[in-house]
């Protein structure tokens, strides 16, 4: 941006900072029947979820949000469904489309994408602790071999009985049986911490908490667990040793629910642990990924926590929970059935524009919780826009840690490899499991960033959308409109037309300056940086 003199600065500052604010307060609350959020009222449930959900609304007394707009689900389904802002194209071809069917086809079609394989993966990743430095300590080559399979798992829509099972069960080398990574990944391999840890995972419960022999009797199952080096640097064998214990010693143990385990002698005491973890019976398994989907998709759970299911603290909706875990077990354990039954529902569609003020709408999810973007899906939105990519960084001098131009932030196996903005932004160390251990929660270090640092400036002054606009010659609402689509998902309503030209003609700025600062307002305003 150029600047002829410190008054011209200051008065384009000024200007930049009315822009910003314009653009806020138009994207918070357009003017009557300039709504680009609201679609119409809720309609008649539309399945068994949508019945539980406003059955409780209304037996609390609390009315539902209307159905969100079409602009609002396109942009909300991806960034919920593969972690990805739609392109313009994508997002015209969608608005344009008058098929009374378009939104469920579109979600099949986004679950069938690569990328739902890319984003998912980073959430398992999280939860696996993928990383390959301390505390983990993986390393590299590991790291890439369990994040393949993990997205190899995801893409194929492996059943997730099988997905758990193949983990909890796996020997080998931890270089070629990636899945034997799962017990790797953890802050000590004594049976107490394996217990606690496969809890967390696949249990949605914290052991800690468990009363001592409950806690005892679930270790013994992992406590024959053996590890061996080889000649290869950093390669690990894990097997099943029966020469840790003494004969005899797991002919009889206790599962967690307090049903007694019968072993034969010469049985891998984790088959039996993971044959009565995926039993349909369990009552943790199929309830704990019910919750945590649900969770994932509509920004917290039925429990809530997801990770921190106890007697105590109930579901929001007990019927509804149950739902879900009856579906995922009647499917086979296919979790893309459970996306697709919730993406396909109108509690799940509803607007994000509360019609309430009481705080049990909330947790019962009269409309859609705001909450703002992960840091990976953020900087790639922002580099999509702009058509720039971004540099990682690893502290491991090792061939596997190679990151091409082109990485997205959602693809990164390495919790590892990583960049200042994200680590500003709050992407997690990968070092729990905890699912709080993202923080999502806004500071005025990221405010800054976005607003003022040369690494978002560079990218708006080079981005590629303003230079195929500029080559194109079109009439100045058309590249606003452009800018609106390529940024929101959505078309500017008539007074965010009115108010751009007005800042555009009120100053010296040229055509290009007005659409820089244009990129920049939007990209800082909380429509841009918020699921909605």
């Amino acid at each position: 941006m150029r600047w002829q003199s410190p008054t011209g600065l200051v008065s384009r500052f000024f200007r930049l900072g009315v822009l910003l604010l314009a653009v806020m307060v138009g994207t918070a609350g357009p003017a009557q029947g300039q709504n680009p959020y609201e679609g119409p009222p809720v309609s008649p449930p539309q399945g068994r979820i949508d019945e539980l959900v406003f059955g409780r609304l209304k037996s609390l007394g609390i009315e539902p949000a209307r159905l969100c707009s079409d602009a609002v689900f396109v942009r909300r389904v991806y960034l919920d469904a593969i972690g990805t802002l739609p392109t313009a194209q994508e997002t015209r071809t969608f608005l344009s489309d008058q098929d009374p069917a378009r939104r469920g086809k579109l979600i099949d079609r986004l679950l069938q994408r690569n990328e739902f394989a890319d984003y998912w993966a980073m959430k398992w990743c999280d939860l696996l602790r993928v990383k390959s430095e301390f505390p983990i300590n993986l390393w590299p080559n590991a790291v890439q071999s369990y994040h393949r399979w993990i997205r190899t798992s995801l893409k194929e829509n492996l059943p997730y009985d099988r997905f758990v099972q193949a983990m909890l069960t796996a020997s080998g080398s931890n270089f070629r049986v990636p899945q034997v990574n799962f017990y790797r990944a953890m802050q000590g391999n004594d049976p107490r911490t394996i217990a606690k840890t496969v809890a967390l995972t696949f249990m949605g419960t914290r052991a800690d908490a468990w009363p001592a022999e409950r806690l005892t009797a679930m270790a013994a199952f992992f406590s024959r667990l053996g590890v061996k080096s080889t000649a290869e640097w950093k390669e690990q064998i894990l097997f099943d040793d029966p020469g840790k214990t003494s004969a005899g010693a797991f002919s009889v143990t206790v599962f967690p629910d307090g049903t007694p385990a019968r072993l034969a002698p010469n049985q891998d005491p984790r088959d039996a642990f993971a044959n009565w973890l995926t039993a349909p019976e369990n009552p943790w398994f199929a309830r704990s990924i019910a919750n945590r989907v649900w969770s994932w998709l509509l920004g917290r759970g039925l429990v809530q926590e997801p990770d921190d299911l106890r007697p105590d603290n109930p579901p929001s909706n007990p019927e509804l929970l149950a739902l879900l875990e009856h579906e995922l077990v009647g499917a086979h354990y296919d979790l893309k059935h459970l996306f697709r039954l919730i993406l396909n529902s109108q509690a799940y569609q509803l607007s994000s524009v509360p019609r309430t003020r009481d705080p049990a709408g909330e947790a019962n999810f009269a409309s859609y919780p705001l909450r703002r973007i992960e840091a990976e899906v953020l900087i790639d939105a922002i580099d999509q826009i702009t058509g720039t990519t971004e540099k990682y960084t690893s502290p491991i001098p090792e061939p596997f840690t190679f990151i091409p131009e082109n990485q997205r932030s959602i693809a990164l196996a390495d919790g590892s490899i990583t960049s200042s903005f994200l680590e500003l932004f709050g992407r997690p160390a990968r070092d729990t499991g905890l699912e709080s251990e993202r923080n999502n929660r806004p500071s005025s270090a990221q405010s800054l960033h976005l607003l003022n640092s040369s690494h978002i400036q560079q990218k708006i002054a080079q981005s590629s959308l303003l230079r195929s606009l500029r080559r194109s010659q079109g009439s100045p609402a058309g590249a606003i409109t452009e800018i609106y689509v390529a940024v929101l998902s959505r078309y500017p309503t008539p007074a965010e037309l009115q108010t751009v030209g007005t800042y555009a003609r009120a100053g010296t700025a040229q055509p290009r300056e007005t659409l820089v600062d244009l990129v920049w307002a939007l990209i800082n305003s909380d429509e841009f940086l918020y699921r909605h």
